[in-house]
């Protein structure tokens, strides 16, 4: 086999590998759009995962590919990625997806895509060849975006009760059980719109690194986008229960008006985050989001020790994921 077919099979599998990554981005993510949904008793788990699969894949028409744009240029110098990095990379963020769905931890896929490449491209070429700029922005929104996802549902939570206050308990459970449907749907946009982006990003890094598209083009190839937002919304609809557990029912109790709240708060957040091409974390900002509605309620009904439990996994999660495409990285330049 000459050298040219073997690139080319060696594209195929990665891009192959960068698709079952968004799957499990899908799969491990679909407690973000669905937990408050499916726990507050308005859907059921069944019909959550094929309504949420729905509005991951709408989002391919209301998005545009700034986070795509950022993840394929914004992070690191295209001159030194190759194959090997890009293998390192999705090893790192695919091991740390499996752990911490088996662990039932919701931690970040869009984090631990991040944190292999970073770890992969200091494994080959030393951390010069990283774009601070891409970076620092990536790295400040693992605060902002559940801070942000936090005041906005907590501020939420404050003006509905404010503006039901004179309205019967059953009379608001039964408007907001209607409007948690609205504000899942929006989540899963958001959710659609931002971490699909993130698989389309590193496979166009590919492409342009193996000659397969031009460093010029101002996005990618529309096959890369409709097989990445498909490739999310079938994961999705599979579902990662473990972790629908932790935030639906572990973190704190939530009634249709408290879902409604953190829902329309995160979807918010990732709205922002997506116009502003900032890859973030759907898992931080609904956490972030769930927390300030439980906290407007009172202090002892957010579990902080699950909710801290979660917090070291967010910092875990770039360094742990650096590590293993780094070694990924290494074993990859002895098989080929």
């Amino acid at each position: 086999m000459d050298v040219t077919q073997t690139a080319l099979w060696v594209v195929v599998l990665l891009v192959a590998l960068a698709l079952a990554f968004d799957f499990m981005n899908g799969f491990h993510d679909a407690a973000n759009s669905i937990a408050t949904v499916v726990s507050t008793g308005v859907l059921k788990p069944a019909h959550a995962v094929l309504f949420a699969a729905f509005f991951n894949f709408v989002a391919i028409f209301i998005f545009h590919l700034s986070v795509a744009a950022t993840i394929g240029k914004g992070i690191v110098q295209p001159g030194v990625v190759d194959t090997h990095v890009v293998f390192g990379a999705l090893v790192g963020a695919i091991t740390w997806n499996v752990v911490t769905w088996y662990y039932g931890i919701p931690s970040s896929s869009s984090h631990a895509l991040i944190g292999g490449i970073v770890g992969a491209v200091i494994a080959k070429a030393g951390a010069g060849a990283l774009i601070s700029t891409g970076i620092l922005k990536t790295v400040a929104f693992i605060f902002v975006s559940p801070t942000l996802g936090f005041l906005l549902g907590s501020l939420m939570m404050v003006a509905v009760a404010w503006v039901c206050r004179r309205a019967a308990p059953s009379k608001v459970d039964r408007w907001f059980r209607r409007l948690q449907l609205v504000s899942a749907g929006a989540y899963s946009l958001g959710h659609g719109g931002n971490d699909a982006q993130k698989t389309i990003g590193i496979i166009w890094l590919l492409l342009i690194a193996t000659g397969y598209a031009a460093a010029a083009d101002k996005s990618p190839p529309s096959w890369v986008v409709v097989s990445c937002y498909i490739a999310i919304a079938l994961g999705t609809m599979f579902g990662g229960w473990r972790i629908v557990k932790t935030m639906g029912q572990k973190i704190t109790k939530l009634k249709p008006v408290g879902g409604f709240c953190a829902e329309t708060g995160g979807a918010l957040t990732l709205f922002l985050a997506t116009f502003l091409g900032i890859p973030v974390s759907t898992t931080h900002t609904i956490t972030g989001a769930i927390v300030g509605v439980g906290s407007t309620q009172r202090a002892s009904a957010v579990r902080w020790g699950v909710a801290g439990n979660i917090i070291w996994a967010w910092i875990l999660t770039i360094p742990a994921s650096a590590f293993v495409a780094a070694v990924a990285y290494w074993i990859s330049l002895q098989l080929y």
